[in-house]
């Protein structure tokens, strides 16, 4: 059997977060920092309680009750997972199908273990406790997550059954959470916390990242069109937008800051719609510019990769200008011109997050009351949505890119 070094290098980071790094931090109160508990601890600190079925509180059999009902399910789906990949590729998987089928396993489990100790804690020392992942909880995730892309890598598995094994994850993740078996933790404590303002700020991100692109793209496909024709507009416009994307986020909101608010007050209409120093306007206008460049760059970059052959054999048919670019240019520069726009819409949801800085709102708001607060994990209540939406975002892009590659008759 030929050894992986990777999969051997992925193993040992595993074991040396699990050994070293604490799975999770408990401090007496939301203001003091926690100490850290490594996995170790948690299992012997729990083992006693979950052999003691039948005696004792009553949170001992919900913990035992609950813990073997999971772990029978991750058994179940782990082994399901391990017979689909075969089904799929119509062989048996050995090593790498083990890894995938204990990757969607280990993960959902890691967090279940965390959420039962967090609730250990709260009803056998002090409900004002609180319980975090720890530093080892997302080594060991990132670990697991690595090892089991790695193992589809090799697996040569195809997209969809890559983005099937994600969802199963992810939906084992989501389940544990929904069931309230982590509610004690303390990112679950804040989301009960924020509940009510959570759903607005999602929405405000996402206002605030379709109000960018909108505007860029509306500007930067011309632009990119117009930049394949003229050199001289090229070597004109270029060097601006690339001087954009050096200057940092914050700065540039605060440079927006001043001749918006004067725009506002010399022309009472930007007012009435909404321009002003603050707020929405400086978070798009700003977004929007740093937008430009990957749009502008990827679709005169999509367009300039159409072979000269394909435009002779259009014109040969009598097509005119536009018919050329309807039909030849743009089928075959839609990747190219898709893959700027999905590096902007990813930039963009990213950097909405500072704008909350300028009063723009939004998931970075949350982010910053955890960071001026001290609140680790309201940080992390405001990142992981951003997180999760850059994902879904880009996994659609995905799905567009492979339907353009189709349609053109490219591989993928």
């Amino acid at each position: 059997m030929r050894i992986d070094p990777a999969g051997v290098l992925l193993g040992g980071f595993g074991l040396a977060a699990g050994l070293a790094l604490p799975l999770v931090t408990v401090a007496p109160n939301r203001l003091v920092s926690g100490q850290g508990v490594s996995l170790w601890a948690v299992g012997q600190r729990l083992g006693p309680q979950l052999e003691q079925v039948t005696g004792q509180d009553a949170w001992v059999a919900d913990v035992s009750s609950t813990a073997l009902a999971l772990a029978l399910a991750l058994v179940v789906t782990s082994l399901l997972m391990l017979s689909l990949i075969a089904f799929w590729r119509k062989a048996a998987m050995g090593p790498d199908g083990m890894t995938v089928a204990l990757g969607v396993a280990l993960i959902p489990a890691l967090l279940l273990l965390a959420g039962r100790y967090a609730l250990h804690i709260s009803q056998n020392e002090s409900t004002l406790s609180r319980t975090a992942l720890g530093s080892g909880f997302w080594v060991m995730v990132l670990v697991v997550w690595l090892a089991v892309s790695s193992a589809l890598q090799r697996l040569r598995a195809g997209w969809a059954l890559g983005a099937g094994v994600r969802a199963v994850i992810a939906g084992c993740v989501l389940a544990a959470l929904a069931l309230g078996w982590c509610d004690q933790l303390s990112l679950m404590r804040e989301f009960a916390n924020h509940a009510d303002t959570l759903g607005a700020a999602v929405l405000r991100h996402m206002q605030i990242v379709v109000l960018t692109l909108l505007p860029a793209l509306c500007i930067g496909l011309p632009l990119g069109w117009m930049v394949n024709r003229s050199t001289r507009l090229r070597q004109w416009l270029l060097p601006p937008l690339n001087v954009i994307q050096t200057i940092p986020s914050i700065a540039l909101f605060g440079l927006l800051m001043v001749p918006l608010a004067w725009a506002a007050q010399a022309w009472p209409g930007l007012a009435a719609m909404g321009v002003s120093g603050i707020g929405l306007a400086p978070a798009v206008v700003a977004l929007t510019l740093y937008s430009l460049l990957p749009v502008v760059r990827g679709t005169q970059a999509g367009l300039a990769q159409v072979p000269g052959a394909v435009l002779d054999a259009a014109r040969g048919m009598g097509m005119g200008s536009a018919q050329m670019f309807w039909h030849a240019q743009l089928p075959l520069a839609a990747p190219v011109i898709l893959a700027g726009i999905r590096t902007a819409t990813i930039q963009t949801v990213g950097l909405a997050a500072v704008a909350a800085l300028v009063g723009a709102g939004g998931l970075g708001a949350i982010m910053f009351d955890g960071l001026f607060g001290s609140a680790q994990d309201l940080v992390l209540l405001g990142v992981l949505p951003i997180v999760g939406l850059a994902v879904l975002l880009d996994l659609g892009f995905e799905v567009l890119n492979r339907l353009a590659h189709v349609r053109t008759g490219g591989t993928v």
